[in-house]
């Protein structure tokens, strides 16, 4: 089968007698997974100008996904069935080279392995202030101002990126953006008003780029993953502390306070930046933190909570969340390629 593929890349991609290789460390290969499949590959050239983008094509002509750089770690929802996925790499001289890999999805359609891809520019998007010491929603709010705009093209690399902006006043004033997906207020259509959804999924991903001009300016970048149904409230928290030290905290749901991890979090500036969260929610009704990659580093957690409370609220929601620093310094996130799994 690979045969056939690689004829059908030639014909395809340009020549590259320069290009030394694409290599796919996951999944592995001839392996059986549930669910989204999640690929991580990296790639090398002698071309001066290095490599420019990489993609997975599930099936011939089929490019389900790229992202820019030399690494690539992507979850990819699949349907049942077996593929000769193929991971290509184009570098800036014109050249491409590629590498392919089996995998037999077992459990992809239906109701598992779903994904909302580019949520970045889903309508939806709401957007508060949270000031200390009690972090309570407020629009509009004394000592925060925030601005976004969805469809960005530069800094980019879907073409549709969105900015969020924020200053004030302060200090250690914070700004979240939450879009509900599933359940009450969902802005994909999906109300699950039989409750056949929410309560029957566990494993969750969040995808994302980010690039910021001057990190330096954020106290911590926030992303969650958010499951409520039955007066349980699954908050999965994760914090990058960038002023505040350089670290991934994540959320004790019950105790309500963040927990360092000792993991680094050294995001680039002037680059874009993959992050990719895997989560679960156990048979037993416990928060699951899995692992954290950000960029190409992953650090696995197996770190357990306990629900918080939550009454009155169903649904499966993600944050985005902008932290201020001591004097408030103003400063943008770009997000692109923003990727919500669940099964």
């Amino acid at each position: 089968m690979y045969k056939y593929l690689l004829v059908f890349l030639s014909l395809l991609l340009p020549c590259a007698p320069a290009f030394a290789g694409v290599y796919i460390t996951s999944p592995a290969n001839g392996s059986t997974v549930g669910g989204s499949v999640n690929f991580v590959a990296t790639a090398n050239t002698s071309c001066s100008k290095g490599i420019g983008s990489m993609g997975i094509y599930p099936a011939p002509y089929n490019l389900a996904y790229s992202s820019g750089g030399s690494s690539l770690n992507h979850a990819l929802g699949l349907s049942n069935g077996t593929y000769n996925a193929v991971i290509v790499a184009w570098d800036n001289c014109g050249g491409a080279s590629s590498a392919g890999v089996k995998v037999t999805v077992t459990s992809g359609g239906g109701g598992g392995g779903k994904s909302f891809t580019n949520l970045q520019h889903s309508g939806g998007w709401k957007g508060a202030g949270q000031g200390p010491p009690n972090f309570i929603d407020c629009s509009p709010c004394s000592k925060v101002a925030w601005s976004s705009a969805q469809g960005v093209k530069s800094p980019s690399l879907s073409g549709v990126a969105s900015q969020y902006n924020m200053w004030g006043s302060g200090p250690y004033w914070d700004v979240l953006f939450n879009n509900h997906l599933i359940g009450d207020g969902s802005s994909q259509g999906l109300l699950d008003s039989n409750h056949t959804i929410v309560p029957n999924v566990h494993d969750f991903t969040y995808d994302v780029y980010f690039f910021g001009s001057n990190l330096g300016a954020s106290q911590a970048l926030e992303f969650d993953l958010n499951q409520f149904f039955s007066g349980m409230g699954f908050i999965w928290g994760h914090e990058c502390r960038i002023a505040g030290g350089h670290q991934w905290d994540i959320w004790d749901n019950v105790s309500a306070h963040w927990v360092p991890t000792g993991i680094p979090c050294y995001p680039n500036n002037n680059a874009w930046n993959h992050l990719t969260l895997q989560v679960s929610r156990t048979s037993n009704n416990q928060l699951l933190y899995k692992s954290i990659t950000l960029n190409g580093v992953t650090h696995n957690l197996n770190i357990t909570y306990a629900p918080g409370s939550a009454p009155g609220w169903y649904g499966i929601t993600v944050n985005y969340q902008m932290d201020g620093n001591n004097v408030q310094s103003p400063y943008s996130i770009y997000l692109d390629q923003l990727t919500f799994t669940y099964q």
